[in-house]
């Protein structure tokens, strides 16, 4: 039973489901809170984009050089906002965000119980 256990992989939600239309959204599967980055390769050299892929979570080109100048160095841009021209070239990478709750603010409130007055009987 040991040996199967080291050999199975955990099972982690690759959140599927969640649409690129929106930058950030809950996941239907898990439930986690997922924002959405879009990254775009450039050549380091004259600046053409290059396709990106992701290979060992690293957002990398498609190509090992620039079709352009021939040069192997290449930059990572992030993307606030993706077009339509830049979506063949972009990669869409589905961060899990995890809010920080650093600081706590707490409200208390009073209760006062009312009693009815008893009325007097004469």
């Amino acid at each position: 039973m040991f040996l199967l256990d080291l050999f199975r992989r955990k099972k982690e939600c690759q959140h599927t489901k969640v649409t690129p239309d929106k930058d950030f959204s809950y996941c239907p599967d898990c439930g986690e809170l997922i924002e959405n980055r879009w990254y775009i390769t450039r050549c380091a050299c004259c600046g053409v984009k290059l396709k990106a892929v992701i290979k060992n979570n690293n957002v990398i080109p498609d190509e090992h050089f620039c079709h352009n100048c021939g040069s192997s160095r290449f930059l990572v841009e992030r993307v606030d906002k993706i077009n339509f021209i830049d979506i063949n070239y972009a990669v869409l990478v589905k961060v899990p965000v995890h809010p920080s709750f650093d600081e706590v603010t707490q409200s208390w409130i009073e209760r006062q119980v009312y009693t009815a007055p008893k009325l007097i009987r004469g």
